[in-house]
């Protein structure tokens, strides 16, 4: 078990406390994410699933308007724009005090979501534009250097860095120059993800957890995101709907390793789990 190393990160001008991991719960304004009942479109849906997190114990709201899974319906940047916004603000309306997540690849989306509505943190599973999605993929500039990168540096909130390379020696290699530049660029508060289910087989996604401990050299927090993914389902051979019990044991084996973010849809269940490692290390 990895000791608990403190961390923190500044969210709207306050320190947020990662001495301790917390849970991010998922609200996709979508109609097509992978797994269906965190599908929610309506003002209705949208106010319910945002008061259900934060009454579960999720610190985190992270919303996103454009399915990234594999096959996924890619949509204009206008349409996921428009989906935020009706998202942000219902969520900003129930949940005001609630710190909010963006999931997006693109920048113009994650400027709008700061600026229009206070979004505190960019969540980009894209790897700085390395990923495509629906065949819509971010170019770097004439410099070389990720759009996304320049558009955080410029909106001065938390970013996740997630990998899409296959391994850990991969992974790190690639973080360590991606870190630099995000560093050079003035990005004060980077989290690392390591991508389960992006650019991975599914023997990848196990072994990256096995040494999942080592991206704690970068002395950075570590988020997962391994909720109800086809890791699980293919492995076991079921459908994402009957894997919420091999989720928490891989939150757990997780949390043993030293994330401190849990990416989650299921937020009561990995609050638990939480409870249960603090208690355990305590």
């Amino acid at each position: 078990m990895q000791p608990q190393k403190p961390h923190t990160i500044c969210v709207g001008g306050r320190l947020m406390e990662l001495s301790s991991p917390i849970v991010m719960g998922i609200l996709n304004a979508t109609p097509d994410s992978f797994f269906a009942p965190s599908r929610v479109q309506t003002e209705e849906a949208i106010a319910r699933r945002a008061d259900e997190i934060v009454a579960e114990g999720g610190q985190v709201i992270d919303v996103g308007a454009f399915s990234t899974r594999p096959g996924g319906q890619a949509v204009s940047e206008q349409e996921e724009m428009s989906r935020l916004r009706l998202a942000l603000s219902v969520v900003r309306r129930c949940q005001p005090d609630a710190v909010v997540s963006v999931d997006t690849f693109r920048p113009d989306v994650a400027r709008m979501a700061v600026e229009e509505f206070g979004a505190l943190i960019i969540n980009d599973v894209s790897e700085g534009g390395m990923a495509a999605f629906g065949g819509v993929s971010i170019p770097p500039d004439e410099d070389g250097v990720p759009a996304m990168f320049r558009m955080i540096a410029r909106l001065r909130v938390p970013y996740v860095l997630m990998s899409v390379k296959p391994s850990i020696d991969l992974m790190l290699k690639a973080f360590a120059a991606e870190v630099n530049m995000l560093h050079a660029l003035g990005v004060p508060d980077i989290i690392l993800d390591p991508g389960f289910g992006f650019g991975k087989t599914l023997e990848e996604n196990y072994q990256v957890m096995a040494l999942l401990d080592r991206l704690q050299v970068f002395g950075l927090p570590v988020l997962a995101g391994v909720s109800r993914k086809s890791m699980i389902s293919k492995l076991l051979g079921c459908d994402a709907g009957d894997t919420l019990n091999a989720t928490t044991a891989l939150h757990a084996v997780a949390l043993m390793k030293g994330v401190k973010i849990l990416r989650v849809h299921d937020v009561a269940e990995a609050v638990e789990a939480v409870r249960i490692l603090l208690k355990i290390e305590n």
